[in-house]
């Protein structure tokens, strides 16, 4: 494959948007928007990128699933000692993509991540597959392994410990929410013309402000 891309391109023509189109909330709009991506058969609607700074300044993104929606922010959840929860730490301003490329869309969240309560945490984890909880248990993210092998024996020795009874709650695992400051929709028009609202919260009438932006 050549490294020369620039001829590569595709007209955006799944649609347009309008102010008209928009509910006056960013959270009832995102849901439409997720609730229409899940309809679309789209493979992992609830995937998002991640982006935080680390403690040089230095920007990193990784996908995450989001876990829980509600007007106070977006959901996901991590082990305590990775990466992302260190720059969480360090600086809790993030940024979340959603890349709904096969419906012409992408949601961006800016906003501030914080840890969610121990009851929160544990009432998902509870929830989650046995094997899940097990992985959640052996695995120490983010860190340096020789192979895999290791990984692998860590997990039998903790099926093996947890074999007569429930998985319980690591205290390095849980949840973060994500409380939105600002949420852009766009939708890929033709000749690049695309459509682009923000919505920036407006803490002195506790609502937001719509604009739209220039493609």
């Amino acid at each position: 494959m050549s490294g020369n891309f620039e001829s590569y391109r595709r007209e955006y023509i799944a649609g347009g948007l309008s102010a008209e189109d928009l509910c006056e909330s960013p959270i009832a709009q995102f849901e439409l928007w997720l609730e229409q991506a899940v309809k679309a058969g789209l493979s992992d609607p609830t995937a998002m990128a991640l982006s935080t700074i680390d403690d040089q300044g230095r920007p990193w993104q990784r996908i995450v699933l989001l876990k829980g929606l509600s007007d106070a922010g977006f959901v996901f959840y991590t082990n305590f000692g990775s990466d992302k929860a260190a720059a969480i730490e360090g600086n809790p301003r993030v940024s979340l993509l959603f890349p709904w490329n096969e419906l012409d869309r992408q949601v961006i969240i800016g906003g501030t991540a914080q840890r969610m309560s121990l009851a929160e945490s544990a009432t998902y984890f509870l929830s989650r597959p046995r094997e899940s909880q097990i992985a959640a248990w052996a695995s120490r993210q983010s860190r340096p392994i020789a192979k895999r092998a290791l990984l692998e024996a860590q997990v039998q020795k903790l099926r093996d410990k947890f074999a007569d009874g429930e998985v319980p709650v690591p205290d390095f695992w849980g949840g973060y929410r994500v409380h939105p400051e600002r949420i852009e929709f766009w939708q890929g028009g033709e000749h690049r013309l695309h459509d682009r609202f923000r919505y920036s919260r407006d803490t002195a009438q506790d609502g937001w402000e719509l604009e739209q932006l220039q493609p």
